[in-house]
């Protein structure tokens, strides 16, 4: 076995692979971008290392870099996770000509499978099912008349990478010919390669895939089926094994083909085929090859048992069993689910939300009935960078409706503030009929309408921040002063108007107020300095309960008379974490409220859902 292994990799991934090496007592030497000093693989590895600032061509991209670091330290092997260089054939060769051990297949497999169109070529030679499809293709000339003799509608897919990246559903000549360079250049500009092709596009997909390792002498092993037919634009958001609802004999079939077209190579280390099914014909078709760990492995692991970095990491040391004696137990006993958690803003498109996490806390996981794969904790920022993912959070139950209702109720009890994420959004798809029936296909969620308790500052006003009664007391005597509202009297009138506890979190406008956009129903109240108000531009009384429909724009204006605060309470109350004890703001301390200071353009801040919607109390004269 290795002394010690370096990983080529960050976040999750990172993180989960170190796990393994203390279990092998194998050292982990960890490597990382400045914008992720704070990650946990830097904290839980032997030793760490920068790459230095800049995006991931300048680090984890860069092959020289971290072969640089593997010889300095002394690092018999790389494991490089998913992405980034995990699928590089020159990266791999480079391991092999410094002396360092590569994690995973071999540079040839490497290439064989990293071009669609030459997987495809193996596959059909092999006698595995295809879509109609096409060779590379020259010209939009060539693309137009395979359009018409395959039958629109078509897929246009770059033959290099993955991700969802470089591919367009085309439903008519039009279409194929807007879709052909663009397709071309999004494949050169993140895989240095332009090549296309067209594949049959089926419109109610699933998207099945089949786990196998090679021990690269010939032997193959499938371990099962994955389903990850939840997909946004192409890219997987819940991942689960098995595959529900499959007829008889049909995930037999699909691992007989995936290890017939892993064999024909003697693939070696970990992989996934990955294939198309039409479950109205029951047929499926080939779609390509990942000669890599993928992101959703842990859903194998947890329905098998099994370590699949250890069996790589095994492997490549020369010390893995031979597979007919580690599968001769294996049997998989119930259903695993896994949802990715992304820093994005499934209310404003998905657009990535970076920035600093001041709260974090996720359930308690035993690591087989619930598993959490993460690298974050509070005070770790999301840089731009990079891909969001937070975390993976992973059900594992006797059932598949079992597992379904604690992966909804893990991440109901899961707490990232800070930045956006789709939580939400995941809680909804487990609840979405499609998903919660075992029927998803690859483009159900087009029709899943995301409901947020959220309301959006459009504009901040001079200083808008959360505050909570009686604040922050107490702390004194380690140097933090009392914070809280400057009229608390004003904020808790506004809170009995609303039927909410006195300690409930509103906010307090100081001289000019802020623009809100609301993006659930609200009731809400202002009170304190007087202080112009409009609903949709309607003029709104103070200390009255109004009614604030989804998709509306509160503006409040600026005092004009006595007093320098104004307070907007609202039903349940504005939902922050506590702080100290408090959800009050304590801007010159930066800690508390809403990122611990005053609310800029751009901040989205959380809302209970609303049980009451009455409206139209006042408060007494």
């Amino acid at each position: 076995m290795f002394d010690k292994l370096l990983i080529a990799n960050r976040g999750a991934i990172a993180c989960r692979i170190l796990r393994t090496l203390r279990n092998l007592n194998v050292n982990g030497v960890a490597v990382y971008s400045e914008a992720d000093a704070a990650s946990l693989h830097l904290q839980q590895a032997d030793e760490a290392h920068s790459l230095g600032e800049g995006p991931a061509t300048q680090t984890y991209l860069d092959a020289q870099k971290i072969l640089r670091i593997a010889r300095e330290t002394g690092a018999k092997a790389i494991h490089p996770g998913y992405g980034f260089l995990s699928e590089n054939a020159a990266f791999a060769e480079a391991c092999e000509a410094a002396g360092i051990a590569f994690v995973g297949p071999t540079p040839e497999q490497l290439r064989v499978f990293g071009l669609k169109h030459t997987a495809r070529a193996l596959a059909k030679q092999r006698g595995v099912p295809m879509l109609e499809g096409t060779e590379l293709l020259d010209s939009l000339a060539d693309a137009l008349g395979a359009a018409e003799q395959v039958g629109y509608p078509v897929m246009l897919k770059s033959t290099a990478g993955g991700g969802g990246i470089g591919m367009r559903v085309c439903r008519s000549a039009a279409e194929l010919t807007d879709a052909f360079d663009a397709v071309k250049r999004l494949g050169q500009n993140n895989f240095s390669d332009s090549g296309v092709f067209i594949e049959k596009y089926i419109e109610r997909a699933r998207h099945l895939e089949v786990q196998v390792f090679g021990d690269g002498a010939g032997e193959v092993i499938a371990l099962g089926v994955r389903d990850c037919s939840v997909q946004r634009r192409n890219q997987k958001v819940l991942e689960e094994t098995p595959a529900p609802n499959l007829p008889a004999g049909m995930a037999e079939a699909l691992c007989q083909a995936a290890i017939t077209l892993a064999k024909a190579v003697s693939y070696r280390s970990a992989g996934t085929v990955e294939f198309v099914y039409d479950a109205e014909a029951q047929r499926f078709y080939f779609l390509e090859v990942n000669t890599r760990l993928q992101v959703e492995h842990g859903v194998t692991e947890q329905v098998w048992r099994v370590d699949l970095v250890r069996w790589m990491i095994e492997l490549a040391a020369g010390d893995l069993p031979p597979l007919a004696e580690l599968v001769k137990d294996l049997k998989p006993s119930g259903h695993a689910i896994q949802a990715r958690v992304y820093a994005e803003d499934p209310g404003r498109d998905f657009q990535p939300s970076p920035g600093l996490l001041t709260a974090v806390a996720f359930p308690a996981a035993d690591g087989k009935s619930l598993r959490i794969d993460t690298w974050v904790e509070a005070g770790c920022e999301i840089p731009p960078y990079f891909d969001p993912m937070i975390a993976k959070v992973i059900s594992w139950a006797p059932s598949r409706e079992a597992a379904r209702v604690a992966l909804d109720a893990a991440l109901g009890d899961t707490l990232l503030y800070g930045v956006e994420t789709n939580r939400e959004y995941l809680r909804q798809i487990l609840g979405f009929a499609p998903f919660a029936l075992g029927t998803p296909w690859t483009r159900c969620l087009e029709g899943l309408r995301y409901s947020a308790n959220t309301f959006e500052v459009i504009s901040a006003g001079t200083q808008t921040t959360v505050q909570d009664f009686p604040g922050r007391l107490g702390y004194w005597a380690v140097g933090v002063p009392p914070s809280g509202p400057m009229d608390s009297r004003a904020l808790r009138l506004g809170n009995a108007l609303l039927g909410n506890p006195e300690d409930a979190a509103g906010l307090e406008i100081t001289m000019s107020g802020p623009i809100l956009r609301f993006n659930t129903d609200a009731v809400v109240a202002l009170t304190g300095a007087a202080i112009p108000v409009k609903l949709d531009d309607v003029t709104q009384p103070m200390c009255t309960a109004i009614f604030v429909p989804a998709g509306s724009t509160l503006t409040i204006g600026t005092i004009a008379g006595a007093g320098a605060r104004s307070y907007l309470a609202v039903r349940g109350g504005v939902q922050v974490p506590e702080y100290l004890g408090s959800k009050s703001t304590f801007t010159l301390g930066q800690f508390g409220g809403h990122a611990g200071r005053a609310l800029r353009a751009g901040d989205v801040l959380h809302l209970a859902p609303l049980s009451d919607s009455s409206a139209g109390a006042r408060l007494p004269p």
